[in-house]
């Protein structure tokens, strides 16, 4: 089993988003970012953009499935920060989870593996 520490910190946010590549799709944009620790770090945001209080937390609970689900194919010491976007409470978790199953999953690895190689 992996061990998967939350993102809590401003500043890892920030550096995230400043050192880190993205991955932009219709329903969420993932930053990555290599971390050399032998774990994984998530941070997820949902705006307001996204609406409501319900909304947003309907939004990360469903980042949360699709990443414990697909955690074991993830690549270890690595950030993660997923940002939701509004199109994302409008789908079944079956459906994101199949997302990140077929096309986040993949995009994270590439992304790491170019890091890597700088």
């Amino acid at each position: 089993m992996l061990y998967t520490e939350i993102l809590n910190d401003n500043k890892d946010f920030m550096t995230l988003y400043k050192k880190g590549r993205y991955i932009a799709s219709e329903y969420s944009v993932i930053y990555v970012r290599p971390n050399g620790r032998p774990y994984n770090r998530l941070g997820i945001t949902a705006g307001k953009k996204i609406g409501n209080a319900v909304r947003r937390n309907r939004a990360k609970r469903l980042v949360r499935l699709a990443y414990r689900n697909a955690e074991l194919s993830l690549p270890v010491g690595i950030d993660l920060v997923i940002v939701a976007r509004t199109k994302l409470t409008e789908i079944s978790s079956d459906e994101y989870c199949g997302y990140m199953e077929k096309r986040g999953v993949p995009d994270i690895e590439r992304c790491v593996r170019k890091m890597q190689k700088k």
